[in-house]
Protein backbone atom coordinates (compact mmCIF):
# COMPACT_ATOMS: atom_id res chain seq x y z
CA UNK A 1 0.00 0.00 0.00
CA UNK A 2 1.46 3.11 -0.82
CA UNK A 3 2.03 5.55 1.80
CA UNK A 4 1.14 9.04 2.24
CA UNK A 5 2.58 11.81 4.27
CA UNK A 6 -0.53 14.27 4.36
CA UNK A 7 -3.99 14.35 3.43
CA UNK A 8 -3.82 16.91 0.06
CA UNK A 9 -1.18 13.95 -1.15
CA UNK A 10 -3.52 11.12 -1.24
CA UNK A 11 -6.10 13.66 -2.81
CA UNK A 12 -4.44 14.83 -5.49
CA UNK A 13 -2.83 11.51 -6.43
CA UNK A 14 -6.60 10.22 -7.02
CA UNK A 15 -7.44 13.54 -8.54
CA UNK A 16 -4.70 15.31 -9.92
CA UNK A 17 -3.12 16.25 -13.63
CA UNK A 18 -5.38 18.12 -15.99
CA UNK A 19 -8.52 15.59 -17.05
CA UNK A 20 -9.33 14.16 -13.90
CA UNK A 21 -10.68 17.18 -12.13
CA UNK A 22 -12.59 18.00 -14.87
CA UNK A 23 -14.25 14.91 -15.50
CA UNK A 24 -15.25 15.51 -12.67
CA UNK A 25 -16.36 18.66 -12.64
CA UNK A 26 -18.51 17.15 -15.71
CA UNK A 27 -19.91 14.52 -13.88
CA UNK A 28 -21.00 17.05 -11.10
CA UNK A 29 -23.34 18.36 -13.38
CA UNK A 30 -25.02 15.12 -14.07
CA UNK A 31 -25.14 11.89 -15.87
CA UNK A 32 -23.23 11.72 -19.17
CA UNK A 33 -22.71 9.46 -21.78
CA UNK A 34 -18.90 8.92 -23.17
CA UNK A 35 -19.39 11.00 -26.32
CA UNK A 36 -21.25 14.00 -24.24
CA UNK A 37 -18.21 13.94 -22.39
CA UNK A 38 -15.79 14.04 -25.59
CA UNK A 39 -18.11 17.33 -26.74
CA UNK A 40 -17.62 18.73 -23.56
CA UNK A 41 -13.61 18.66 -23.41
CA UNK A 42 -12.68 18.71 -26.93
CA UNK A 43 -9.14 18.98 -26.47
CA UNK A 44 -8.72 15.60 -24.28
CA UNK A 45 -7.71 12.51 -26.68
CA UNK A 46 -9.86 9.36 -26.94
CA UNK A 47 -7.35 7.82 -24.83
CA UNK A 48 -6.48 10.24 -22.27
CA UNK A 49 -10.35 10.36 -21.60
CA UNK A 50 -10.81 6.28 -21.21
CA UNK A 51 -7.77 5.96 -19.38
CA UNK A 52 -8.52 8.50 -16.90
CA UNK A 53 -12.60 7.49 -16.45
CA UNK A 54 -11.07 3.81 -16.41
CA UNK A 55 -8.98 4.97 -13.29
CA UNK A 56 -11.69 7.01 -11.84
CA UNK A 57 -13.51 4.12 -11.74
CA UNK A 58 -11.33 1.89 -10.28
CA UNK A 59 -10.94 4.43 -7.25
CA UNK A 60 -14.21 4.60 -6.62
CA UNK A 61 -15.17 8.09 -7.80
CA UNK A 62 -17.13 7.57 -10.82
CA UNK A 63 -19.68 4.64 -11.85
CA UNK A 64 -19.67 3.15 -15.41
CA UNK A 65 -23.39 2.09 -15.89
CA UNK A 66 -23.49 0.13 -19.89
CA UNK A 67 -27.58 0.68 -20.73
CA UNK A 68 -29.16 -1.85 -23.35
CA UNK A 69 -31.88 -0.48 -25.95
CA UNK A 70 -32.66 0.07 -29.15
CA UNK A 71 -29.34 2.55 -29.14
CA UNK A 72 -26.87 0.49 -26.32
CA UNK A 73 -24.88 3.19 -25.15
CA UNK A 74 -22.69 4.18 -21.69
CA UNK A 75 -23.47 6.54 -18.86
CA UNK A 76 -20.69 8.01 -16.29
CA UNK A 77 -22.04 9.44 -13.07
CA UNK A 78 -20.36 10.45 -10.04
CA UNK A 79 -20.41 7.65 -6.82
CA UNK A 80 -21.66 8.87 -3.21
CA UNK A 81 -17.54 8.94 -2.59
CA UNK A 82 -17.25 11.10 -6.03
CA UNK A 83 -20.13 13.41 -5.11
CA UNK A 84 -18.43 14.48 -1.93
CA UNK A 85 -15.47 16.29 -4.19
CA UNK A 86 -18.77 18.44 -5.02
CA UNK A 87 -17.69 21.17 -2.61
CA UNK A 88 -14.31 21.07 -3.64
CA UNK A 89 -14.98 20.88 -7.63
CA UNK A 90 -17.46 24.40 -6.67
CA UNK A 91 -14.34 26.08 -4.70
CA UNK A 92 -11.88 25.25 -7.43
CA UNK A 93 -14.42 26.35 -10.18
CA UNK A 94 -15.20 29.68 -8.46
CA UNK A 95 -11.09 30.28 -8.21
CA UNK A 96 -11.05 29.53 -11.59
CA UNK A 97 -13.38 32.06 -12.69
CA UNK A 98 -12.02 34.59 -10.12
CA UNK A 99 -8.27 34.09 -11.44
CA UNK A 100 -10.12 34.51 -15.62
CA UNK A 101 -11.72 37.38 -14.32
CA UNK A 102 -8.19 39.60 -12.47
CA UNK A 103 -5.83 38.73 -15.33
CA UNK A 104 -8.33 39.12 -18.35
CA UNK A 105 -8.96 35.35 -19.68
CA UNK A 106 -11.97 34.04 -22.01
CA UNK A 107 -13.28 31.02 -21.88
CA UNK A 108 -13.75 29.77 -25.61
CA UNK A 109 -16.83 28.17 -26.12
CA UNK A 110 -17.67 24.55 -26.49
CA UNK A 111 -18.33 23.47 -30.15
CA UNK A 112 -22.49 22.83 -31.23
CA UNK A 113 -22.66 19.39 -32.57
Amino acid sequence: MKRYHCAVELAVDVIGGKWKPVILAQLKEGVHRYGELRRRMPDVSEKMLIQHLRELEADGLVLRESREGRVPHVEYRLTEDGDRLRPVLEALYAWGTRRAADRGITFEPLPIH
